[in-house]
């Protein structure tokens, strides 16, 4: 490896471009999208305008656009939120003088790193042209029973049996003023007509400016004190797009055209701002920054109103074509500094010929173990460098040797808690989980290692003997709940090759066992303990079938949330709490023995997943909630989920700990997982599908250093039985610039960690403080950096958001109305809420992006082709922005959020289609009807996009919901509440949210 880099490269500065240019002209108005609601009890006063006439502003009066949904012969113009070259979004350029930030040049990568190519998405600022600004206050975002009358997102979810409003327009006419007391409505200079763009897709940035970087050798990278002065990174660029929201002298209509508004219809897209500067970084699904631009001095973090921080998924699935490489250092042991214990990666460098290594963390020298020298080169490499994986990539497996080990590597354990009271036989749970276990015996990870046991219960816990001698297994019932024992200690938990008949045996007679049993009761406590008291030998993962509120012995609770006093109320938070402290200890118990739990919940009443969920919260699982379960229509989504569960990899008796460079700590986790120590997290079982979001602080004032290295190393044991440890290890520069930091903000990240501090806020706080708090850190954010720019460039009216940041706000409002965070009592069952909230804290970046923004396609062409070709697919899945206007009543539409499709039939799509996917039950209400293939061509395709759909993330089975078109409440509640760019139900739209928080960025900016 290099020491230093003679031949780096100096790119000369940019030079500045002409002075700045005029406003833009700004687009032709189009019809508001409703009544801007929540604004009534701010008290809000505008100052009068002189001049227009006094009418309330955003104001649905004027020509609409066509019906389209109700008359399928007038076509709609197309949803597009491309803007239109030339029309209203127009840049501006430079100005002749430089910027006075100062910038913190970003230093050299190692020698064999190629060199540094300008970013291709050097960030323009795109921005939204607002009326004037208003002082108003927060409005809180929330209901309750009895919401205030001034709340955007206020009022409990409207009954659906009632008429929704016309597709075509959108929006309901204006039935009030959204300022009733305020005569006078805002306007600004008139307009210039722009045609809207015809271009379906996504937001389009505008063409991008390179920020040119500057290199160091190697050695001044390490040796920062030695660097001479060079030049670093320029101010972010000061060149904006505008999207104009003025309205035309004497019109009532908003000129905001929602059409244009950024929308993610691409997905997450995993940044790759530093790649080529940092090739040997570990690939983004694996560790992603918050921003790649670290701040220099607690001043630049205080002035970052966004999270500092970053989300790690250690095990997820690596890139197609690639695999992490397992290194094993049989006679040198594994390679680590003696000081900070860092493992050794691609950034540490080689000394003194090759005798000596220089820790990247922590900078301390190290002696290289003979057996691992190697000379350098003529540039200062290892001249084994290429047989070298962990001084190549930036993801490696370590074989770890013994002292690495507590025990022996334990063995993969499976236990199943099973709940067998009436509900259980009657919903049909206990067959369909005895079939799918039994279908995976062969494909459990381990083989021949695997170990495998049962109890059942109801109100006594049942033990199965399993002795690989016996026939047939033998239960023993343990009807004492306050003493429990095991009643054979030695053969419940057993090894499944060697006892694979009685297993077998056991799982076919189980639904018949208790097919007559009409116990209602549930000792859900004590059979936790006597699973604990199985597997505190060896660990494992306990499955537990949860059907019944917990009602007899330890852990029994009873109903709550049903009191509607509560809601909007300081005690609102305890309803998402534990109620019995049993849950949160036995989890700490089951922690310390490297027992991992994931609950499957079912039931058509109140359950308490609040509390059971905890077991999994605080053990590194997961919630599956299937409310009203009945096995002939949610049976093929547990069947899936449970296998997935049971076959994929997973690691054993894992601890995470995350490493990072000197000044620079993390200070908190969010996710599931028990934190020991500090920085240690206890992770009993781990898979691909667990992610965790971390923050960082500044522990100096200001940083020496010009990188920051960050690592994440995960010790845990393999199925195959070898311990292991997964290293991933990412490089950031330093900078001085907070336009630098904003520029290479990564929206993913940001919104993942946005989401687990606002569920986590949601058990100390009401609902409505949770999404108050999200909208003021947004506010914050882009009026900080509205101020990096409001002296020189006369910002005036115009809102602007670096492009890295486009989908912030919209992102923000889908939070908002997520299932977690959403409205009141009257909005979601308590029960669905905490199963989201348990669920959304463990979701990778990718998986809860799509989440919150889902997609919507549409099909019917697709299906109507005389012949596909294979590249047909990727046109018909392009996606929709999540309007009810995107709906044609003559089409068919998926609506996918990763955990469903709701498939969409409009009132006037053809009959054919309809009879052909769904039979002789094309005309039967939907809600009756089950999909399923059918032998003819259509029906073949849909089932083969659905498919294709599925298999993007194999996680959870996306089970299809059918409705028509004005099936009333079943089309409300499934596909137009989650509709989220429209207002429903009380809350406000895209347009009222971006309009609401510009009035916010504008106070005191």
């Amino acid at each position: 490896m290099g020491t230093e880099n003679p031949g780096g490269s100096n790119f000369p500065i940019r030079p500045p471009s002409s002075p700045f240019a005029s406003a833009p002209p700004t687009m032709a108005p189009f019809p508001s999208p409703g009544t801007l609601v929540g604004y009534e009890a701010s008290n809000f006063r505008p100052t009068l305008p002189s001049g227009p006439p006094t009418m309330p502003p955003f104001s649905s009066a004027g020509p609409r656009p066509p019906a389209r949904l109700n008359n399928p012969s007038v076509s709609s113009p197309p949803i597009t939120s491309v803007p239109p070259t030339g029309g209203p979004y127009q840049r501006f350029p430079t100005p002749p003088y430089p910027s006075t930030v100062q910038t913190t040049p970003i230093h050299a990568p190692p020698e064999r790193q190629p060199p540094f190519q300008p970013f291709a998405n050097q960030v323009l600022a795109p921005s939204i042209s607002l009326p004037p600004p208003s002082q108003v206050p927060p409005v809180p975002m929330g209901s309750s029973p009895q919401p205030p009358s001034g709340s955007l997102f206020s009022g409990p979810r409207p009954n659906f049996q009632l008429p929704f409003p016309g597709y075509s327009s959108q929006q309901p006419a204006v039935s009030q003023a959204p300022f009733a007391a305020q005569q006078g409505s805002f306007m600004v200079p008139p307009p210039a007509s722009s045609p809207f763009a015809s271009q379906q897709g996504g937001y389009v940035p505008p063409p991008p400016v390179a920020a040119p970087l500057s290199y160091q050798s190697r050695d001044q990278m390490h040796h920062p004190s030695s660097a001479p002065p060079i030049s670093g990174i320029q101010s972010l660029a000061e060149d904006f797009s505008s999207l104009s929201l003025a309205s035309m002298p004497g019109s009532i209509e908003s000129g905001l055209n929602y059409r244009t508004l950024p929308r993610p219809l691409d997905g997450d897209v995993e940044p790759s701002s530093f790649t080529e500067m940092y090739p040997m970084n570990c690939n983004p699904r694996y560790l992603r920054l918050t921003t790649s631009a670290i701040p220099s001095s607690k001043s630049l973090v205080s002035r970052w109103h966004l999270p500092l921080g970053a989300v790690v998924c250690p095990l997820a699935e690596a890139p197609e074509g690639e695999e992490v490489p397992v290194i094993n250092f049989t006679s040198t042991g594994i390679i680590r500094c003696r000081r900070c214990r860092t493992y050794v990666n691609p950034y540490v460098t080689f000394t003194d010929a090759g005798r000596k290594w220089r820790c990247n963390i922590c900078a301390l020298l190290n002696d290289v173990p003979g057996d691992y020298f190697a000379h350098l080169d003529a540039t200062g490499r290892r001249i084994d460098l290429d047989q070298r994986p962990e001084l190549l990539k930036g993801s490696v497996d370590f074989l770890a040797p013994t002292d690495y080990m507590h025990r022996p590597p334990m063995p993969p354990s499976y236990f199943f808690l099973i709940d067998v009271s009436i509900s259980a036989v009657r919903n049909g749970m206990i067959e369909v989980v005895a079939q799918t276990i039994r279908s995976c015996l062969d494909e459990l990870p381990g083989f021949p290692r695997t170990q495998i046991g049962f109890i059942t219960f109801d109100s006594t816990i049942h033990f199965y003997n399993m002795k690989s001698s016996l026939t047939q297994p033998q239960m023993m019932v343990v009807t004492d709940l306050d003493d429990i024992f095991l009643p054979l200690p030695d053969d419940l938990l057993v090894n499944l090759s060697e006892s694979r008949n009685v297993v077998e045996t056991f799982l076919d007679s189980l639904p018949s066992m208790f097919q007559d049993n009409v116990n209602v009761e549930s000792a859900f406590g004590p059979a936790v303990k006597a699973a604990f008291m199985v597997m505190r030998q060896l660990g494992g993962k306990l499955l537990i079938f949860q059907n019944t509120l917990p009602s007899l012995g330890v852990g029994r609770l009873k109903l709550r949330g049903d009191d509607l006093r509560v809601y909007g109320t300081d005690k609102e938070h305890i309803l998402r709490l534990p109620e019995d402290p049993f849950y949160k200890q036995m989890a700490a118990d089951l922690t310390k023995f490297q027992i991992g739990v994931n609950v499957y919940a079912f039931s058509d009443k109140y359950t308490d997943i609040a509390s059971l969920g905890t077991l999994a919260k605080y053990t590194g699982g997961q919630i599956y909630y299937y409310p009203n379960f009945q096995s002939g229509i949610h049976g093929e989504k547990l069947r899936h989920e449970l296998a997935r569960d049971l076959t994929r990899e997973t690691a054993w008796e894992a601890g995470m700990r995350i490493r990072c460079g000197k000044g620079v700590r993390f200070t908190s986790y969010h996710g599931n997982f028990m934190l020991r120590h500090t920085n240690l997290l206890a992770l009993p079982a781990v898979d691909c599908d667990k992610a965790f979001a971390v923050q960082l602080s500044l522990e100096e004032t200001v940083l020496s250093a010009l990188t920051v290295y960050f690592q994440v190393a995960l010790l845990y044991t393999a199925s195959c039985g070898e311990r292991r440890i997964r290293v991933h290890t990412a490089a950031a520069p330093v900078v001085t610039d907070l336009g630098e930091m904003y520029r290479q903000t990564d929206i993913g990240a940001i919104v993942s960690l946005f989401s687990r501090l606002a569920i986590e806020k949601t058990l100390t706080n009401k609902l409505e403080d949770a999404r108050n708090s999200l909208q003021l850190r947004i506010v914050k954010a882009l009026r900080e950096y509205c101020n990096l720019y409001a002296v020189q460039h006369r910002l005036g009216a115009r809102m602007i958001y670096p492009d890295s940041l486009k989908f912030l706000c919209l992102y923000g409002l889908a939070l908002s109305k997520s299932v977690p965070l959403k409205g009141g009592y009257a909005d979601v069952q308590l029960d669905e809420r905490c199963a989201a909230g348990f669920t959304m804290m463990a979701l990778p970046v990718k998986k809860l992006l799509k989440l919150l923004y889902p997609s919507l396609i549409r099909i019917d062409d697709y299906l109507l082709k005389s012949s596909v070709q294979s590249g047909d697919f990727e046109n018909i899945i392009k996606r929709l922005p999540l309007v009810a206007e995107s709906l044609d009543s003559r089409g068919l539409y998926i609506y996918d959020d990763g955990f469903r499709f709701v498939i969409w039939f409009g009132r006037m799509l053809s009959p054919d289609i309809a009879r052909n996917l769904l039979g002789a039950d094309f005309a039967a209400e939907l809600s009756k009807v089950t999909l399923s293939e059918h032998d003819n061509e259509i029906s073949m395709r849909l089932m083969t996009i659905l498919k294709k759909l599925g298999e993007g993330d194999p996680s959870y089975y996306q089970l299809p919901y059918l409705v028509r078109q004005g099936e009333q409440p079943r089309e409300g509640s499934l596909l137009l509440v989650n509709l989220l760019e429209d207002q429903m139900g009380g809350t406000g739209g895209y347009v009222d949210w971006i309009t609401h928080i510009h009035r916010q960025v504008q106070q005191n900016a």
